[in-house]
C-alpha cells in the first residue's frame, strides 16, 4: 500500500511477519507469544544509518535498546582522549544492544557506531513502561529475560576480568 494512512492501519504483512520472526529469535523476547510480539512490533521505531554513523556516544543518556534488523554495529569504549578506543563487541543482524537503558537511567557505557549500512529497531524505556502498564505479565516476562541476559553478561565480564588479572599477575611475577 502506498497510502501512509492505510498502511498505518494495515501494515505490510510480509514485513510484519519478518519483524515478528526477528523478535522471536531474540533472547529478550523468549517465551513471548506471537500475539504479544505483535504488540511489541507496534512500538518499535525503525532507524536507518549509513556506514560510520554514530547510533549513540559513550556518556550520553540511554533511552532504550536497539535491535539490528540489517547491518552491523561496533560497540566501542574510549581508553583516553589521546589513545582512542577499543572495540568491545561487533553486533550483527538478529542481535541487540543497549538493553541496560531499559533497566536504569544510566548513561551509555560505550559508543555504538555502524560499520555498514544498517537498519535498527529502537525499543525505548517509555515503550516498555507502557507495555508494563497495559500487560503486566508481558512486561514482567521481558524484565525477567533482560535480567537473565544482564546476569549472563556480568558473569562473562567477571570471567574475562579474572583472566586478565591472572595474565597481569603472570607478567608482573615474570618481571620481578
Amino acid at each position: 500500500m502506498d497510502n501512509p494512512v492505510w498502511s498505518f492501519f494495515f501494515p505490510n504483512s510480509a514485513e510484519s511477519k519478518s519483524t515478528i520472526e526477528l523478535l522471536k529469535s531474540l533472547s529478550v523476547f523468549e517465551n513471548v507469544s506471537t500475539r504479544n510480539l505483535v504488540q511489541i512490533e507496534r512500538v518499535l521505531h525503525e532507524r536507518r544509518y549509513r556506514a560510520g554513523e554514530i547510533v549513540f556516544n559513550e556518556g550520553e543518556p540511554g533511552a532504550g535498546m536497539y535491535i539490528v534488523k540489517k547491518g552491523e554495529v561496533s560497540i566501542e569504549k574510549k581508553i583516553s582522549a589521546t589513545a582512542g578506543g577499543i572495540r568491545l563487541a561487533l553486533i550483527s543482524e538478529r542481535s541487540f544492544f543497549g538493553e541496560l537503558a531499559l533497566l536504569d537511567d544510566i548513561s551509555r557505557s560505550a559508543s555504538a557506531v555502524t560499520t555498514t549500512e544498517t537498519v535498527l529497531y529502537g525499543f525505548s524505556k517509555p515503550d516498555l513502561g507502557n507495555i508494563m502498564e497495559r500487560d503486566p505479565r508481558l512486561g514482567s516476562r521481558i524484565l525477567v529475560n533482560l535480567s537473565r541476559i544482564v546476569c549472563s553478561r556480568l558473569i562473562k565480564a567477571n570471567d574475562n576480568l579474572e583472566r586478565v588479572q591472572n595474565e597481569l599477575n603472570l607478567i608482573k611475577s615474570g618481571a620481578e
